[in-house]
């Protein structure tokens, strides 16, 4: 198994979209890449922490890579906008890779030098992970215990269901 961590607006939004992907075995919403022990959404929402909202994304390399899931984190969010997602503004929503090796650090940063040749303007930074502190517990599998909420049905739900069109090969098979 390895970790893979991004930052990618609010987690609310991409949880879902991560754990439909084979080979991941656990999503976890949380913050990361801050200052101060352990940060609440309070205090990361003010902006005045530096935390990100952040996805810690457990994963088996030998179901999917590393590189898949940096597809579906940059076809999940913008990742031209700076501390910017849709609604949501401020570092705490800033496009951030966490790598936890070099494999991970080296794999990104030549994902983003091919978007940018390829005209993207892509802000994603790429950082050394250091800590990682769950959200509260209301956070995890928002959008399966919230689904029927506004902003889920209108933010979340299109995000799942490009990534259902977009991504066939890398969804968990249905039982």
């Amino acid at each position: 198994m390895e970790t893979a961590y991004f930052a990618n607006g609010c987690f609310w939004c991409t949880e879902a979209v991560f754990a439909m992907l084979s080979g991941v075995q656990s999503v976890t919403s949380g913050y990361t890449g801050g200052q101060g022990e352990n940060p609440t959404y309070e205090k990361v929402s003010s902006g005045a922490t530096g935390y990100a909202e952040c996805l810690k994304v457990e994963f088996d390399p030998s179901v999917i890579s590393f590189n898949d899931l940096l597809t579906v984190f940059f076809a999940t969010h913008d990742p031209t906008t700076l501390n910017r997602q849709g609604n949501d503004v401020g570092t705490q929503y800033r496009s951030e890779i966490f790598y936890t090796t070099d494999e991970q650090k080296e794999l990104a940063e030549k994902y983003i030098a091919v978007l940018k040749a390829d005209g993207v303007n892509a802000v994603t930074e790429v950082a050394h992970f250091e800590k990682f502190y769950p959200a509260e517990k209301y956070h995890q599998n928002y959008y399966a215990n919230n689904s029927e909420q506004g902003y889920c049905q209108f933010v979340v739900k299109p995000k799942i269901e490009k990534v259902q069109e977009k991504f066939k090969a890398l969804l968990k098979t249905q039982k």
